[in-house]
């Protein structure tokens, strides 16, 4: 039975565990491949709750994921509505409306609450 972790040595030693049975051939739905998703789990919210992983500038998400996307930014200017307010954006100079926030999300599939974010 797996208890959460609940300091850094738990958390440690969970994450040895983890190696252990990854280096092993698991069969699906066996005792080892239950505790390799527990530990997983317990581990995944240990790293939640200790070392969070802030959310990105939404201006540099944005670029990001122009970049993943092999996009350019006249094609940005073509969801944003304006090739000024495209430059406006990306510099700062403007804020996204919620309009743009929505267009953003649909088109570039960037969360919206990394959008929202004030930068």
């Amino acid at each position: 039975m797996q208890i959460p972790i609940k300091n850094d040595v738990q958390y440690d030693k969970s994450l040895e565990r983890i190696y252990q049975l990854m280096q092993t051939d698991i069969l699906p739905d066996s005792a080892e491949s239950d505790e390799l998703e527990v530990l997983s789990i317990l581990v995944k919210n240990y790293e939640n709750i200790h070392f969070p992983v802030p959310k990105p500038n939404p201006l540099e998400a944005i670029k990001f994921r122009l970049e993943q996307l092999g996009m350019t930014e006249k094609e940005l200017s073509e969801i944003l509505g304006y090739r000024s307010r495209k430059s406006e954006i990306l510099s700062g100079k403007r804020k996204l409306s919620l309009a743009m926030i929505r267009k953003l999300n649909e088109k570039l599939h960037i969360p919206a609450e990394v959008l929202i974010q004030a930068y």
